[in-house]
């Protein structure tokens, strides 16, 4: 450990370490893989079928569901995998060692944007390619969003593992913390057609500002002011229930 290691809140070589450690134990859980790099991937060519022949609908939802599918998986993945850390007492065995809190939760976080980035280039290809949806900007803004948004996911799912006691619990957490945003977050029913205090609830869920961020991406030629504001709102969002999540490690 460096002099410039302890100067920081975290140690960069343990961060490295941890993140090299679960993608390790990711690549052995095949399930795993599968729910992050498959799963989203088929759920797009279903959401093409569904509207295959329904105009230009694929088109206006398809973008959105960037901002929505990539949560729902990886906050799953990022609940259930912390878990098992803490059950198993990988976690409690980590904080006995002169590690820091912030080195598990970066960790974590390292590890899984690698396959959020992963996840967000094979669902954007596949969708802008063989699935022939239709933007007026540039894919990678897509790729954006979906990186965000599974960023966003794994924060809740990393918060939400020091309050539920096994995986099943985990997923019960779903209902409470990530539904009502999808219900809320403008897919169905456009924010200013809500009832008001359904349009001032999705002001505050960042996942409103994810599909917003997608829905810019789709109809402008290049990156907007909304587009940026939307980005840096999320990524504030992550942030701070990173910092929280590391707060419930104790030792």
């Amino acid at each position: 450990m460096t002099t410039r290691d302890r100067q920081l809140p975290f140690t960069p070589s343990i961060t490295v370490a941890t993140a090299h450690r679960v993608l390790q134990q990711f690549s052995r859980d095949r399930g795993s893989t599968a729910l992050v790099l498959v799963i989203p991937c088929m759920l797009m060519v279903l959401l093409k079928l569904m509207f295959d022949h329904a105009g230009g609908s694929f088109d206006r939802v398809g973008p959105q569901v960037f901002g929505i599918f990539p949560v729902i998986v990886m906050y799953l993945v990022g609940s259930v995998s912390t878990l098992r850390e803490r059950t198993s007492g990988t976690a409690e065995r980590l904080l006995t060692l002169p590690v820091q809190r912030l080195d598990i939760v970066l960790g974590y976080c390292l590890a899984f944007t690698f396959l959020a980035l992963l996840q967000a280039v094979l669902s954007t290809l596949l969708a802008v390619g063989p699935l022939g949806l239709e933007i007026k900007g540039p894919a990678y803004l897509l790729m954006v969003v979906a990186m965000l948004g599974a960023l966003l996911g794994l924060a809740l799912g990393l918060l939400v593992s020091a309050f539920a006691r096994n995986e099943f619990q985990a997923v019960q957490f779903l209902p409470a913390g990530v539904l009502p945003q999808f219900l809320v977050c403008g897919l169905f029913v456009p924010r200013d057609e809500m009832h008001g205090s359904l349009a001032a609830l999705a002001k505050v869920m960042p996942m409103t500002y994810a599909v917003q961020a997608a829905g810019e991406a789709a109809r402008h030629t290049g990156v907007t002011g909304v587009f940026v504001r939307d980005a840096l709102l999320i990524l504030v969002c992550v942030v701070g229930v990173l910092v929280a999540s590391a707060a419930t490690l104790k030792r």
